[in-house]
């Protein structure tokens, strides 16, 4: 090989300088300026004794150069000889070449720069913030959420990091989530699976972290890997809280052990097959959990309560002006949600209260009047074998199945209206219930029709996963018009829950009537940014939805008070403490199709007349 010669190797240091970008050329702009103006001077000072003179010497033409070499209209008041003025021309001509390069210089360098930072690869530096990583429609659920949270606070950041366009993520937010307060919504584009791009959202000095499972068929994958990337961080200084969701139960216990001790990891999967199931059976569910779970409305707060110490949670029902109690905490994380009534409140226990803020809750000076006269105290109707309809078919349907034969009664029918077979729910022997299949096509109403649904007390639609979500909406919006249209010809029949994806779908289905409609997604998401803010509440939430424990019931009107019967809240909250359960709001029947609420009024004023009718329904935590 040959060596390389003196002009190679200056070419190549030449164009090493040129790679380092906008500064080298402006560094090159400059040394030439310079050595232009250094050559001019020296040269009117040889050839122009008189004119050198005559402009202060040596210095003074050197200014004059420079002058010249930056603005080239100076030059029109130049007087002197042919041999200067011929010179300052040419400083001018030069000096115009330079100054022209050196602005598109500075415009190509601004340029990149701009292009930089809408690729949103610069380094945070927050501190208290909280962090979404990966992206998702459920992205302006969980931002709307933290908005609401941190209303109250005077100044509070959100950080979202996702293999997306910065500029991109940043116009949907704004169009999705129009008033964000005083939370600042900042975008950074990253692969939340790489370590150098986390660091980009400055995790070290975070308050928390929420994992948003990304779209496609690994998103659990994705999201155990992140949780493996932040668990094995060197942290400096205080760990935040991780919080994160998968999708398929057989990976929690992955998922978790990724997460390490301080994470916390919600099955969603679990989560919604809950929620159908014990929807099916009472509804309005769904709505009393939307509500508990975000922040906008009531939610579950913990409070320590030194007045209460020695009191028992019966009497602590009472105790409350602004705030209803369900629950206690004990110093060793022990959690009671709907204890027995004559618990005892120790020193150290914490209040789980319902309300509105943490800043209305108040104990009361006096407690609000008991009407006993309007307490019925009636039992509850014997159980009885349910008949119930299922109809269509995904991932989550055989968990429904085998928590529905948990809980209902032994005769109990359960028939899988659906295309294709469900050899996973027929193979497998059932102790309650009996489970038969029965072809459909759910958007055909003929096919529908030789159902019938009348025969059943509950129908329960499941969205189609073999289609986009939002064309799985569509279908199920069909199939609810024409179970509508059956149930009024029927006279009122059946209950109807059904899965949605998108709540938005949720309000134009309104006009189906059905009785219940669960977005378990919004759910889930709900359910991660409380734990985000609060995770403190992690075992009241996962004892409130435990099954084997105290649950949310919404039971007839009727048990507590008589219909028509003039009274308040604090005596719906006195007949359900005699029958060992806590009321913690009521639903009207007449507005349960209207949004926001849908009927369902949680902690209300305890001292406001109250009527409830034969079709209402009482909200308690009760032992199923």
């Amino acid at each position: 090989m040959t060596r390389a010669t003196l002009r190679e190797r200056l070419r190549y240091w030449f164009d090493a300088t040129m790679d380092r970008g906008t500064p080298a050329l402006i560094g090159w702009l400059a040394l030439a300026s310079l050595l232009l103006v250094a050559s001019i001077t020296v040269l009117v000072v040889l050839c122009t004794d008189e004119d050198t003179e005559a402009n202060g010497g040596w210095a003074g033409v050197a200014w004059m150069s420079m002058l010249r070499t930056l603005d080239p209209g100076t030059m029109g008041g130049d007087t002197g000889g042919p041999v200067f003025l011929a010179l300052m021309l040419l400083v001018t001509i030069g000096g115009i070449f330079i100054v022209s390069a050196l602005i598109g210089v500075l415009t190509t360098g601004l340029d990149i720069r701009l292009q930089q930072l809408r690729k949103g690869r610069s380094r945070l530096v927050e501190r208290g913030h909280t962090i979404i990583l990966g992206w998702s429609e459920q992205v302006f659920t969980v931002v709307a959420e933290l908005v609401e949270a941190n209303q109250s606070k005077r100044r509070s950041c959100v950080v979202i990091l996702a293999d997306r366009d910065k500029v991109a993520m940043e116009e949907q937010i704004r169009t999705r989530v129009p008033d964000t307060g005083r939370t600042h919504v900042i975008c950074r584009s990253g692969n939340p699976l790489k370590r150098a791009d986390l660091e980009l959202v400055s995790p070290d000095t975070a308050r928390s972290v929420m994992v948003l499972p990304p779209v496609g068929d690994d998103r659990d994958t994705s999201v155990i890997k992140v949780l493996l990337l932040l668990n094995n961080r060197t942290w400096r200084g205080r760990r935040p809280h991780v919080v994160a969701a998968v999708q398929d139960s057989d990976n929690l216990s992955v998922a978790r052990l990724a997460a390490g001790d301080t994470g916390l990891v919600v099955d969603a999967e679990d989560f919604a097959v809950r929620l159908v199931v014990q929807s099916h059976r009472q509804a309005g569910l769904s709505a009393v959990c939307d509500e508990l779970l975000s922040f906008v409305g009531n939610e579950i707060y913990l409070r320590p309560e030194p007045a209460l110490t020695g009191t028992t949670y019966g009497e602590a029902l009472h105790a409350y002006e602004l705030g209803i109690p369900i629950g206690l905490r004990r110093p060793d994380g022990e959690v009671l949600v709907n204890p027995p009534m004559d618990t005892v409140i120790r020193d150290g226990d914490s209040m789980a209260v319902v309300a509105e803020d943490d800043l209305l809750i108040r104990l009361a000076d006096t407690c609000a009047p008991v009407v006993r006269t309007a307490i019925s105290c009636l039992p509850g109707p014997a159980p009885a074998p349910d008949r119930t309809l299922l109809i269509g078919w995904n991932s989550r349907a055989p968990k429904i199945v085998s928590l529905l034969d948990q809980l209902v009664r032994p005769g109990s029918v359960l028939d899988i209206a659906a295309p294709r077979w469900p050899v996973e729910a027929l193979s497998v022997p059932r102790e309650n219930l009996t489970v038969r299949h029965r072809p459909c096509e759910p958007t055909s109403r003929r096919s529908l029709e030789s159902l019938g649904p009348g025969g059943y007390q509950h129908v329960v639609v499941l969205s189609d996963e073999s289609v986009p979500p939002d064309l799985a909406d569509d279908r199920t919006l069909v199939t609810l018009l024409h179970l509508r249209d059956i149930e009024v010809r029927l006279g009122d029949p059946y209950s109807i829950v059904t899965e949605m994806n998108d709540d938005s779908n949720r309000e134009v289905a309104q006009v189906t009537k059905a009785d219940d409609f669960i977005v378990s997604t919004k759910l889930v998401c709900l359910l991660l940014t409380q734990l985000a803010e609060n995770p403190g509440l992690h075992e009241v939430l996962a004892d409130l939805f435990d099954p084997a424990g105290s649950e949310i019931y919404l039971k007839p009107a009727p048990r507590y008070l008589r219909p028509g019967a003039q009274a308040n809240f604090a005596t719906v909250i006195e007949a359900a403490r005699q029958c060992g359960e806590t009321a913690i709001g009521y639903r009207l029947r007449a507005l349960g199709d209207r949004p926001p609420f849908y009927g369902v009024f949680l902690n209300p004023p305890k001292a406001a007349a109250l009527a409830l009718g034969e079709d209402d329904h009482v909200i308690v935590l009760a032992e199923g």
